[in-house]
């Protein structure tokens, strides 16, 4: 292959693609006969399944493929996800288990509801067992009794926000969690959770391997920051940014109520700043999107603050969207960095240093001004999910135990260019995604808000 740095026609992510091992791990091979699928009653015997070796093509546009195949080179393709013909565990015999780790997210009991219905109902897998508090709940010495899973309990947690089974932060001894799949006779372990929860459901997969052990573990990613590598989006992103609307438009009623009032929201994402860009997108309320894939600078005649002062001259108002990880040049110390339980650095607050810095830079200037400070935080990950965030869940959820009952393992099931795919935990945990500034996405922003493209003074 030639180096991928020759490949000009290609998208970073799809030259990135290319350097990667995307086939997905099995237990084994497959013996035993799916259930009937039927699609309608006009189809009544076609049964609809998805073949092994049908994928997902990973590059669309017309000029890569061209560039690609004139190369030699095989076009990168992710395995298609859905329900199998052939199993790995035999119907009725799948004994499983649901953990949920990290922050809260919109949409778990969604996929947790999901993950039992289709289980109990599609591959008669009656014994299901729900790990308490995350990984912590595996480990015997912390006194967490595991709840046994059955479509009762399930039946009405789809519309409520957290998670039935509870959450925890941190590494647990893999070795003990693999003892508990163990003892409690689990076949498939269904890890939902972002990229702390998914390094902890690979190092579980690994454990297992070593044994020689046939037990299937299958990720679901969660976090509203949608930072999952070479996934389109993942659950409850939609219900917090929209839930993070509420928030600007009653930013942009303060701010228009008040002469050179300023909204300042500031919205989850940590390094990501998806739900700001599609929150600022969806309200068209937002004057400026600052997100931490951008740098800018403070001070100086292109630095924010004095374009924020020509806005304010010129438009009477102003609303700015921060995220999270907006700025920690300005808040943190880099050569002390601090670290959560998950192993993330601490990120500090920006968004009040900003409005500090805005107040104190308009008095030199002698620009009255009032500023409303909102953080929708935790309101917006505790959310229920959307209707349309329900269906992805549910879709999620089933694709999930497609895979585990075929055999799948040390993969996660996403959704990329529009289709549902088996993804090895590997490639996205290796890194995490972030808003690209050459996309179309951030370019919408920029043409939305009016904002430079850059608020640097080079």
């Amino acid at each position: 292959m030639p180096p991928l740095s020759d490949i000009h026609e290609l998208h970073p992510i799809e030259k990135e693609l290319l350097g990667y091992d995307l086939s997905v791990r099995k237990l084994g091979e497959c013996l035993y006969e799916s259930n009937d699928i039927y699609l309608n009653n006009k189809f009544e015997n076609q049964q609809f399944y998805v073949p092994d070796n049908e994928h997902i093509l990973a590059v669309i546009d017309k000029s890569s493929v061209e560039s690609l195949l004139e190369k030699g080179i095989d076009l990168p393709a992710f395995e298609k996800a859905g329900p199998k013909k052939k199993l790995f565990f035999e119907l009725g015999k799948a004994t499983y288990a649901i953990v949920t780790c990290g922050g809260l997210c919109p949409g778990l009991n969604s996929v947790i509801s999901g993950i039992v219905m289709l289980n109990f109902f599609r591959y008669n897998n009656k014994v299901g067992y729900g790990i308490r508090y995350g990984y912590a709940g595996f480990i015997k010495e912390n006194g967490h009794e595991v709840i046994p899973l059955t479509p009762e309990f399930v039946e009405f947690i789809h519309s409520q926000g957290g998670t039935v089974l509870g959450s925890s932060r941190g590494p647990q001894d893999t070795k003990k969690i693999v003892d508990r799949l163990v003892e409690l006779e689990v076949k498939i372990l269904y890890a939902i959770g972002g990229d702390g929860t998914l390094r902890g459901a690979l190092d579980i997969a690994g454990e297992i391997e070593k044994r020689g052990l046939k037990i299937a573990v299958i990720g679901i990613p969660k976090t509203i920051d949608n930072d999952i590598n070479f996934i389109d989006k993942s659950f409850g992103m939609e219900t917090a940014f929209s839930e993070a609307c509420v928030s600007i438009y009653a930013a942009h009623v303060e701010a228009r109520s008040a002469v050179n009032g300023i909204g300042i929201v500031k919205v989850m994402g940590r390094e990501s700043g998806f739900i700001a860009v599609n929150a600022t997108l969806a309200t068209n309320d937002a004057n400026y999107c600052l997100i931490p894939e951008m740098e800018f600078e403070l001070e100086g005649e292109k630095g924010f603050l004095r374009q924020l002062e020509k806005r304010l001259l010129e438009r009477k108002h102003a609303v700015i969207v921060v995220s999270e990880g907006v700025g920690q040049k300005y808040v943190s110390d880099p050569d002390n960095p601090q670290y959560d339980l998950s192993g993330n650095v601490k990120l500090l607050d920006f968004g009040i240093y900003l409005k500090e810095r805005i107040e104190a830079h308009l008095k030199t200037k002698n620009i009255p001004t009032t500023i409303k400070y909102l953080d929708p935080s935790y309101s917006i990950r505790s959310r229920p999910p959307t209707p349309n965030d329900s269906i992805f869940c549910l879709q999620l959820s089933q694709m999930a135990v497609h895979a585990g009952m075929s055999g799948r393992t040390g993969m996660l099931v996403g959704i990329f260019n529009g289709q549902f795919t088996h993804l090895p935990m590997e490639i996205v945990t290796a890194k995490r995604k972030k808003v690209d500034l050459d996309s179309q996405l951030w370019h919408s922003v920029l043409q939305m808000t009016g904002q430079p493209a850059s608020f640097k003074n080079e």
